[in-house]
């Protein structure tokens, strides 16, 4: 039997007026058209993406997907995600990989333990699983951590977040897709838009490679290009880009179940189902749009797995990439509508968690767009925030980043 190639998605003709226009073909993007069209029956909708789907942040990550951040608002937001990834797959009808594995974060100080401390605490009272292990416990997770005092920094203890885990990034894209095109929604791939047009204080169109489009509705959701792109209209956002590299491993035998992590390394890494060890975090210290790679990352990332876990030295690398982080000062996105402009919605500064709350994420914009009221779970992270000084301080590390430092 014959196994042709197969298209998730079809060509549709490029009209001049859609009912609402998304910027942006990652899995931010793609999920919100899903959900105009599965749960509000507007399929009257175009996606326009400058280069392919999933070629920025939703193609360049590490496929890791967790519920453990600091603050109340985002757990809220990003253990529903979670919960999402089992009911997407039966809806899709597309094998999305999700594996719920468990995220291990190691500490390597009392001041790292305390951290841990309350975001356990704020977890559990969330109703979200976390709990507080010491340097044994972390062992008998992943029996190749050495705890001994031989590291540079020795572990102390760690973070077990056991519903956390990985779904593979390709799948929720092309999944998405088929899932919103084949509801109605136009996908238009390698049109840039150039333009957002505007008349009394609303959005009335914008304009592309390919010709301009009338619409009401335009959502931003460009990923690393969201203040570029909010520049259109007029709109500075608080985001600085910086690259973030991974790399992958030849295929080992299965030896690491759950992905494991740690900050004062900048470090984390995961085994693939295919056997690979996926790895990253390391990002550059200054603002810029190159996905370029470097051997500082390579050396920095060998030094530190293998001050981890000893075992890896033998390790060989197969390939190594990079993808852009739109970085806030706060470390939490930019969800907003309607304000300053009628009609234009954001979706930006998610830095590197984007991937981890694209379908939750699009569900509530949805309904956003559609019903013209922000859902209560996306009112904390409105734009206007940081005019009224509201940070909400999910982590400490973005200052040490870019321009704030």
């Amino acid at each position: 039997m014959f196994f042709g190639p197969r298209r998730f998605w079809g060509d549709n003709p490029f009209k001049s007026s859609y009912e609402a226009v998304i910027i942006g073909g990652g899995v931010h993007g793609l999920a919100t058209a899903y959900y105009l069209a599965r749960d509000h029956g507007l399929t009257d909708v175009a996606v326009i993406e400058r280069r392919y789907i999933g070629y920025g942040g939703a193609g360049r990550n590490t496929a890791i997907v967790r519920a453990n951040q600091r603050t109340p608002e985002n757990v809220r937001l990003y253990s529903e995600g979670l919960k999402l990834w089992p009911e997407l797959i039966d809806e899709l009808d597309f094998n999305l990989m999700f594996f719920d594995c468990g995220n291990l974060n190691l500490a390597h100080s009392e001041a790292g333990m305390g951290a841990f401390r309350l975001q356990v605490a704020t977890a559990q009272f969330m109703g979200v699983r976390s709990e507080l292990l010491d340097a044994k416990q972390c062992q008998e997770l992943v029996p190749l951590l050495d705890i001994s005092d031989r590291p540079k920094y020795p572990i102390l203890g760690g973070m077990y977040h056991p519903p956390g885990g990985t779904v593979r990034h390709d799948a929720v894209v092309w999944g998405l897709a088929r899932g919103a095109w084949a509801r109605g929604v136009h996908i238009h791939q390698q049109t840039e838009v150039t333009g957002i047009d505007t008349a009394d204080g609303r959005v009335t169109g914008v304009r592309t490679t390919r010709g301009n489009i009338r619409t009401p509705k335009v959502l931003i959701a460009t990923g690393a290009y969201g203040a570029q792109t909010a520049r259109l209209v007029g709109i500075r956002l608080p985001i600085q880009v910086l690259t973030i590299q991974a790399m992958v491993s030849q295929p080992l035998k299965p030896f690491l179940h759950h992905v494991v992590s740690s900050g004062t390394y900048h470090c984390y890494c995961h085994q693939s189902l295919k056997g690979e060890l996926v790895t990253g975090a390391h990002m550059d210290p200054w603002p810029n749009y190159t996905t370029q790679v470097t051997a500082e990352y390579l050396k920095h990332q060998a030094e530190a797995l293998t001050d981890l876990m000893p075992a890896l030295k033998s390790l060989k690398f197969m390939r190594i990439w990079s993808g852009l982080a739109d970085m806030t000062p706060d470390m939490a996105p930019i969800i907003d509508g309607n304000d300053p402009v009628e009609g234009l919605y954001l979706d930006c500064g998610w830095g590197y968690f984007g991937f981890k709350s694209g379908p939750i994420t699009g569900r509530y914009l949805a309904r956003f767009m559609v019903e013209e009221c922000c859902p209560d779970i996306l009112q904390p992270f409105s734009l206007k925030r940081y005019r009224e000084n509201r940070l909400m301080g999910e982590i400490s590390t973005p200052p040490n980043y870019g321009p704030w430092n």
